[in-house]
């Protein structure tokens, strides 16, 4: 009878011990996360195991698919864990290779200082009485939490640089692109300015040029620090993931140095470069724009009930090399309006405040595109220079399709050069006599009109 009580005591025990185990790395689990299909993971076990699939999330085990990725801690199970742990620690405590061969005594005090399990005598004795110390239970439960923290915070380190790192590689991979699409419109607004200005044009698309190059160079240098940051930090959190899985004793002698190491390796993270061109002046830009000068009057008022401009803009995410739209409900305070001319033929140029806005829009499009309540995002009808307010700086944009534009932030006044028969719209930083972006001849063969928003002021 008493051996089949000992047995059924070992088979619930081993149990027990199974419904604590993490199903990917077979140890305790570690800060336990439980999927709607009922399988527990260690959290830091469940994110590598997603990361490496490049799949949607679903139970590593019986593959089931997960709308929730944010899983909260469970923490019945952690504390269930917890129990476990101490009593597989007491019982290391209690046996016969814990004890002091001086002194014949247990060793149940921890000293942080040397990181050795010491009796009562020793932790009393010269060499350590200055040092601190607590009981071994105290320690492994104070030191494991540590490890959590300390691994959530570089897990959160390696998705911000993986995000930044994907960010500033579309920058540096379509960089040279845009600096030739840029001298193209350079080199066609010069064209149509007198041969006395040529040699001007000549010098301006020398220094674009060489300004491209220069930041091309400093992108490239930047991924190459994110990469080497991007290798420390995983590097670093394998460390962590292997001592979390090793009994208590050993994980008290080994963090320390590690948890340092964690800290510091988070230090000076590489951030992603904000390029911006200096916006070179054309002379006599300004003054030949100005034979199509038109005065433009706005009404139909458009509120922030149905145009979302800013907040989808700021929504834009750059993600393993993609770019994709998370669209907000409007939650930015907008004005906006329509002009009352349509233009169908001929060239028009007219010039709009845009000083006091955090967030502003001018251009041109189909009035059709407000009854259609969508997105500009996606818009093939509205030819736009956006200025949106990020963070503590701005960024510029143009839509049709939606294109970062790395120039400095015109000021002042905007100037829209409207070109109809040529289905063409350029846009001018008046105080700098300067070109900011020019849509090729052809983008669009339909009458549009102006338009204009902006967000608080």
């Amino acid at each position: 009878m008493d051996m089949l009580l000992r047995k059924m005591d070992s088979d619930i025990s081993q149990a027990f011990q199974k419904e604590l185990t993490c199903l990917i790395c077979l140890n305790y689990l570690m800060d336990p996360v439980t999927m709607v299909c009922g399988h527990s993971f260690c959290w830091s076990c469940l994110c590598v195991s997603w990361e490496k699939t490049e799949s949607p999330a679903q139970c590593p085990l019986c593959r089931q698919t997960s709308q929730q990725t944010n899983f909260r801690i469970n923490f019945i199970l952690k504390n269930l864990v917890s129990m476990a742990r101490k009593a597989s620690l007491r019982q290391f405590l209690s046996s016969g290779e814990n004890i002091c061969g001086p002194h014949k005594e247990t060793k149940r005090i921890f000293c942080e200082d040397d990181r050795r399990l010491l009796c009562s005598h020793c932790s009393s004795s010269q060499e350590h009485e200055a040092h601190k110390h607590c009981s071994v239970e105290e320690a492994a439960e104070e030191y494991r939490e540590k490890l959590s923290n300390q691994m959530t915070s570089l897990w959160e380190k390696i998705q911000e640089i993986q995000r930044n790192f994907y960010k500033e590689g579309r920058i540096s991979d379509h960089w040279m692109m845009d600096i030739n699409l840029r001298a193209n419109i350079t080199r066609a607004a010069y064209q149509t300015l007198r041969q006395a200005f040529h040699e001007e044009g000549k010098q301006h698309l020398k220094s674009l040029k060489e300004e491209g190059l220069k930041m091309f160079k400093q992108l490239e240098k930047r991924r190459a620090e994110m990469i080497a940051k991007m290798m420390s930090l995983r590097a670093m959190y394998g460390e962590l993931m292997d001592v979390c899985h090793k009994p208590d004793v050993e994980l008290l002698q080994e963090l320390g140095d590690k948890l340092r190491r964690s800290e510091q390796v988070q230090l000076h993270m590489p951030q992603p470069l904000q390029p911006e061109l200096p916006a070179w002046p054309i002379t006599g830009l300004i003054d030949r724009l100005n034979r199509y000068r038109v005065e433009i009057f706005f009404t139909n008022e458009i509120t922030n009930h149905n145009i979302t401009l800013f907040d989808d803009v700021r929504s834009l995410r750059f993600m393993r090399g993609s770019l994709y739209a998370a669209l907000d409900p409007g939650t930015s305070n907008c004005f906006a309006a329509w002009g009352v001319q349509v233009f169908t033929s001929g060239k028009h140029y007219w010039e709009m405040p845009v000083d006091r806005s955090w967030d502003w829009a001018v251009g041109v499009g189909k009035e059709s595109w407000l009854r259609k309540n969508g997105t500009l995002i996606e818009s093939h009808d509205t030819f736009l220079l956006l200025c949106v307010k990020e963070n503590n700086g701005y960024t510029l944009w143009t839509t049709a399709p939606m294109t970062r534009q790395y120039i400095e932030k015109p000021l002042g006044r905007v100037g829209v050069f409207l070109d109809v028969d040529n289905g063409s719209v350029s846009f001018v930083d008046v105080a700098r006599c300067s070109l900011i972006w020019t849509y090729p001849n052809g983008t669009f063969s339909f009458p549009v009109r102006p338009f204009t928003t902006s967000g608080h002021t």
